[in-house]
């Protein structure tokens, strides 16, 4: 299929072959994404141990991949040294931090993988069953994992998940001094729990949503017979998507808010900017890559995509993929505490200083502290976007050309102004 066809079908707004790639499908025809490769080579990585026995501290952590889906790669993430090493996997306490850093964290997970059915996590097979001990760690757990060979390969990139350091075939793996999340726990053995009713209840009850990714990975929640591996990439937007939607249920039996707001945040050579309007629920995310950033290095112009929702929800998968759904999480989020909701419009500038994806943690993350930030108040959609336009760098003029909402909002807005006019000719 032409790549110009593939652009047409990939979503509204897409004007880049790589933003509608992403490193996964290869569609300019190269063997290998030349995007990621020049990041793999400038990151500031080195190996980390010579041998072929890991121990350390897993802060927990487990992979799975989806390559060869329904038998995939699994196994766990350690470090060859002991200590508080949780920040090592927890997205929640990266924001603030360099991307140099962050790739740092991740290198120095050495991943131990073996090939295994996805039934697996039903069946109780050994390894299976010691990643999910893993994964209901409450903290480090000193690990030791025998590899098939010397942990190699650069650090992997990936739009959806934190990236992934060196890694070998697993030969044996073991776990002491562990300290369960009780939470987890009580989840993993109520075998009447249903897996949507399991991730609602440990959100409910403070779990961060990496780890209940991370067990949900695993195959640990919802009852015995529908337990499987779900791959990393997968389930974290699988869990974005499950609790942004019952969220968004609640939201729509609140009131809309008083007047249009702007929130903005700038971190890791982004900037995210969400538009919040007195309306009934609906969502829109945008993005503009600009020339130089990681999904728009040879571009000559910033590239804009984005997806859009309305009351009723949506029923296909955003275009833009997973960052789609963790934004509309944490917007969701942020309109629950006021027990209010509104149409959101939320923007995203991509600057060149961003050279390597990340994941969607980035996303979620950096729109939940936006929401939390004090907003702008304004008493039109005009004061709002005029502010807006002093933020942005891309001009108004082409957010307004991408965007459902805004559309919809002017269209909305000039209605009654021309009903009015004709019952004024009619008088």
């Amino acid at each position: 299929m032409p790549v110009q066809r593939k652009l047409a079908e990939g979503g509204r707004g897409a004007e880049s072959p790589c933003l509608i790639c992403r490193g996964g499908r290869m569609l300019c025809g190269r063997p290998n994404c030349p995007v990621l490769a020049k990041a793999s080579a400038s990151a500031k990585v080195k190996p980390l141990m010579e041998r072929e026995a890991i121990q350390g501290s897993s802060p927990p952590s487990v992979f799975v991949g989806y390559a060869g889906y329904p038998y995939v790669r699994a196994g766990p993430m350690i470090p060859p040294f002991f200590g508080n090493t949780g920040i090592l996997d927890t997205p929640e306490l990266w924001l603030g931090k360099g991307l140099e850093e962050i790739v740092e964290y991740r290198y120095s997970l050495i991943r131990g993988t073996r090939r295994i059915r996805i039934g697996e996590a039903r069946e109780g097979g050994r390894l299976v069953s010691s990643l999910q001990e893993l994964a209901m760690g409450d903290g480090p757990v000193d690990s030791e994992a025998t590899l098939f060979g010397k942990p190699k390969g650069p650090v992997i990139f990936s739009e959806y998940s934190q990236p992934f350091g060196p890694s070998a075939p697993l030969k044996s793996f073991e776990i002491s001094d562990l300290r369960v999340d009780r939470r987890i726990e009580r989840a993993y053995y109520d075998r009447d729990l249903k897996a949507a009713e399991a991730i609602l209840d440990l959100y409910r009850k403070g779990v961060p949503v990496t780890k209940i990714q991370r067990a949900f990975s695993v195959g640990m929640l919802g009852r015995p017979q529908a337990r499987k591996l779900v791959p990393t990439r997968w389930s974290i937007t699988a869990i974005d998507s499950l609790l942004s939607a019952q969220i968004v249920d609640r939201l729509k039996g609140f009131e809309t808010i008083d007047k249009c707001r702007v929130h903005s945040l700038r971190t890791l050579h982004n900037l995210f900017l969400a538009i919040l309007l007195p309306l009934r629920w609906s969502f829109e995310w945008i993005e503009a890559w600009f020339p130089g950033s990681a999904w728009n290095l040879g571009g000559s112009r910033p590239a804009l995509m984005g997806d859009y929702e309305g009351y009723g929800g949506r029923k296909t998968y955003a275009s833009v993929g997973g960052c789609y759904y963790s934004a509309r999480l944490a917007v969701a989020e942020g309109l629950l505490k006021e027990r209010r909701q509104a149409a959101a419009l939320v923007m995203r500038e991509i600057y060149p200083g961003y050279s390597m994806p990340i994941g969607v943690w980035l996303v979620r993350e950096g729109v939940r502290r936006m929401m939390g930030s004090e907003p702008k108040e304004f008493e039109s959609l005009e004061e709002a976007l005029a502010y807006a336009r002093s933020e942005l760098t891309v001009p108004l003029r082409r957010w307004i050309e991408h965007s459902t909402t805004l559309r919809n909002a002017f269209l909305q807005e000039k209605l009654p102004k021309y009903l009015s006019r004709m019952q004024m000719d009619w008088e």
